[in-house]
C-alpha cells in the first residue's frame, strides 16, 4: 500500500487504507491549525448570524477574528442560563443557533446543585464521531494486531430526563451510546467489543455490568485491551468480580444466566451467546476464590496489551491500584472530551500517565485560552489576554475558552491545561486540574463553596448536642473500592470536662449523631455526587473522621516547617500529600460513615 512519506515519518505506517486517510486528515489539520480556527470561527459566525445572542452584541453579520473578539464577551455558564431556560422551556426561536437544539447535554460539572444543560445540535454527533474514527488508527500506530482479538468495555448508559419543553436531558455519552452512529455502527475489525448492545444500552447498572463482566469472562482468550471511560470504572468493574464471581461462575457452568439479570433485550441475546462450559466455571472459581488478586486482570484475560481508560487530573490518583491489578499494564489516555465540546485525541496513547498530552483537533469548535495564574486565580482578566490556539506558549498555564457550533460563545470550560509542545503547528496540552474542584471520586466534582455549605448544615446537628466543628479538612480516598470522601472534623465542646475527654471517643457526640452528620453532608452535596451514590454505586459512604484538639495547629506547624508563611497560611480544605494524611490520620479519635444513602432521582427540569 503506498503511503504519503511525510505521514510516515510523522506519525508512523498505518495499519491499512482505512487509517491512512485518517491519519492523513490529523497531518492537514494541524499543519495548518490557525487556518482550520479562522475558518471554523468564520462557519460558526456565518451560521448563526441571526440568532438573538450574536444579534444582542451587533456583530453584524461580521464573520472576521477581530469583529468577534471586540464584540464578544468572555462568559460562565451562569450568564447563559435565562437563555438556556428559555430553550429548555419550549422556545424555539434562534436563540443561540440557528439549527435546532435537539437535546441537553448534562454537563457533570454543577450550577446550584443541578447538572448543567449544555445545548447541542444534531449535527454534533457527527463532529464528535469523527473524532473517535481517528483513534484507533493512532491506537494501531503503538499496538500491533488489535484486529486479531476485542475490547472489553465496560459502558453505561445513565438516566435522562426532559425538560418542560420536551427535550431531552442526558449524559453526553449516554445520547452518544443511544446513537445510530453508536448502534448501528460498521463492522471495524480493530474495534469489536465482547459487550452486545443490549447491555450497553441496559439502564440497570447492576444487569449493565453483570452482563458485560460475562460476555468478558465467556471471551477471555480473544481480550486484547480492557477500557472504561474514566479509571474509577474500571476498578469498580473489578470490584463487582470480586463481590460476583460466584453466581458468574455458576452462569458459565450451567450454560444459563441468572434469574436476577430480567432485561428481554439481554436474555434475548444471551440465549445465543451461553452454553455449559465446566473448565472456565473451574477457571474462574480458582482465580478468584484466591486471597491475592494482584495482577488479576492478565490473569483472567492473558492476551491484554493495554487498559484504555482516562487516568489524567482526579483519576490519577487510581494509577497505583490499577497497576495492582493488572500488573503494571500500559494505561492509554486517548482523547479530551466534555459535555461542552469534544477537543482532541492523544498522539502517543502508551505514554506514561505523567506525560499524557492531548493535541487540539483545530476543527472541532473556536479555541481560545485565558492566561492562568494568581492574576487570573483571582478572575482578574479582560478579553484581551485571550491567546488564541496556534499563539499559545509551551509550558504556559491556560483556562480553556471554546465558541461552538451549538451556540456557546467564548464560554468558560473551567478546565485548566499546560503547554507541553505541538504536532505541527498544533498545541498539545497535559490536562492539570478542572478549575476550583476540591473531591472528585467518579463523574462527581465538589467545590470549596460547596464543602463549606455541606459541613456546615451538618455542624448544625452538633449545636443541640453541645459541639460544633472548630476546623475542617477532606481527602478523596481511592484505597476503598468504590472510593469515598473523607472529612476531618476537628471539634469544640462546650462542656469544659467533655473537653478535657475530647482526647478519647467518649467525649465527642454519639455515634447516631455523627451518622446523622455524614449523611447531612451528603444530602447536601450537588446532584451527580448523589447519583454516583445512589444510582451507580461509583461512590462510597462519605466519612467523618474526628481528629483530637490541636491537630489543626500541628497541620499549620507542619506546613510552616516546609516553607509556608505563617501569617499566609489558610487550612487547607482538600489534602493529598501522605505525610499529611498520616499526620491526621494519627490524630484520629473516631471515625463515623453515613448510615444511608442521600435522596436522590433524576431531576426533573423546571
Amino acid at each position: 500500500m503506498a503511503v504519503d512519506s511525510a505521514l510516515s515519518s510523522l506519525l508512523g505506517p498505518p495499519a491499512c487504507e482505512k487509517d491512512a486517510k485518517a491519519l492523513q486528515l490529523i497531518e492537514d489539520l494541524t499543519r495548518n491549525a490557525d487556518a482550520v480556527q479562522e475558518r471554523v470561527l468564520a462557519e460558526i459566525l456565518a451560521q448563526n448570524a441571526d440568532t438573538e445572542y450574536l444579534r444582542r452584541h451587533v456583530l453584524g453579520g461580521a464573520t472576521d477574528r477581530a469583529t468577534f473578539k471586540r464584540k464578544l464577551p468572555i462568559i460562565s455558564y451562569e450568564d447563559l442560563q435565562p437563555e438556556i431556560q428559555r430553550i429548555a422551556n419550549g422556545d424555539s426561536s434562534a436563540i443561540l443557533s440557528s439549527h435546532p437544539i435537539s437535546e441537553f447535554l448534562t454537563s457533570s460539572g454543577t450550577s446550584a446543585g443541578e447538572r448543567k444543560l449544555m445545548p447541542t445540535i444534531r449535527e454534533e454527533l457527527d463532529r464528535r464521531q469523527l473524532l473517535y474514527s481517528l483513534l484507533m488508527p493512532v491506537m494501531n500506530l503503538y499496538v500491533p494486531g488489535l484486529d486479531k482479538g476485542k475490547g472489553l468495555y465496560f459502558l453505561f448508559v445513565k438516566s435522562e430526563t426532559r425538560t418542560p419543553g420536551g427535550l431531552l436531558a442526558r449524559p453526553v455519552l449516554t445520547s452518544y451510546y443511544k446513537s445510530d452512529h453508536f448502534r448501528t455502527r460498521p463492522y471495524d475489525p480493530y474495534n469489536v467489543y465482547t459487550s452486545p448492545n443490549e447491555a450497553v444500552l441496559c439502564s440497570d447498572s447492576y444487569q449493565s455490568m453483570y452482563t458485560q463482566m460475562l460476555c468478558g469472562l465467556l471471551e477471555r482468550h480473544h481480550v486484547l485491551r480492557l477500557g472504561a471511560v474514566f479509571a474509577s470504572g474500571l476498578l469498580r468493574a473489578i470490584r463487582f468480580l470480586q463481590l460476583n464471581w460466584p453466581q458468574l461462575a455458576d452462569d458459565i457452568r450451567s450454560g444459563t444466566l441468572t434469574p436476577r439479570v430480567t432485561d428481554p433485550g439481554i436474555r434475548s441475546v444471551m440465549d445465543q451467546i451461553m452454553k455449559p462450559d465446566p473448565d472456565l466455571a473451574d477457571f474462574i472459581t480458582l482465580e478468584c476464590s484466591k486471597d491475592q488478586w494482584e495482577g488479576i486482570i492478565t490473569r483472567i484475560w492473558p492476551k491484554t496489551k493495554y487498559l484504555d481508560v482516562i487516568v489524567t487530573g482526579a483519576m490519577a490518583q487510581y494509577i497505583p491500584t490499577l497497576e495492582y491489578y493488572s500488573g503494571g499494564l500500559s494505561m492509554a489516555c486517548t482523547m479530551y472530551a466534555s459535555s461542552e465540546c469534544y477537543f482532541g485525541i492523544n498522539l502517543n496513547p502508551m505514554c506514561k500517565p505523567s506525560e499524557v498530552a492531548y493535541t487540539i483537533m483545530p476543527n472541532m469548535a473556536y479555541f481560545e485560552f485565558l492566561p492562568h495564574g494568581p492574576a487570573s486565580a483571582a478572575d482578574a482578566y479582560s478579553p484581551e489576554m485571550l491567546v488564541d490556539l496556534a499563539n499559545v506558549e509551551v509550558g504556559k498555564e491556560y483556562e480553556l475558552v471554546i465558541t461552538t457550533y451549538a451556540g456557546l460563545y467564548r464560554y468558560r470550560v473551567g478546565d485548566i491545561l499546560r503547554v507541553t509542545g505541538f504536532h505541527n503547528s498544533a498545541p498539545q496540552f497535559h490536562f492539570v486540574r478542572r478549575k476550583n474542584v476540591l473531591l472528585s471520586i467518579d463523574s462527581d466534582k465538589t467545590d470549596e463553596a460547596e464543602l463549606q455549605k455541606a459541613v456546615e448544615n451538618a455542624s448544625q446537628i452538633l449545636r443541640s448536642h453541645g459541639a460544633s466543628v472548630v476546623e475542617y479538612t477532606s481527602y478523596a480516598d481511592t484505597r476503598t473500592i468504590p472510593g469515598h470522601y473523607v472529612v476531618y472534623w476537628e471539634l469544640l465542646l462546650k462542656d469544659k470536662d467533655d473537653a478535657i475527654n475530647a482526647n478519647t471517643a467518649c467525649g465527642s457526640p454519639s455515634r447516631e449523631v455523627m451518622g446523622r452528620c455524614c449523611l447531612a453532608m451528603e444530602e447536601s452535596l450537588n446532584a451527580v455526587y448523589r447519583q454516583c451514590r445512589v444510582a451507580d454505586g461509583s461512590i462510597g459512604p462519605l466519612e467523618i473522621r474526628v481528629v483530637r484538639p490541636g491537630t489543626f495547629e500541628e497541620l499549620m506547624d507542619y506546613a510552616i516547617s516546609r516553607g509556608a508563611s505563617i501569617n499566609q497560611y489558610k487550612v487547607p480544605r482538600c489534602v493529598n500529600f501522605t505525610p499529611i494524611v498520616e499526620l491526621l490520620d494519627s490524630r484520629v479519635v473516631s471515625s463515623h460513615l453515613s448510615p444511608a444513602l442521600p435522596h436522590w432521582s433524576p431531576e426533573r427540569r423546571r
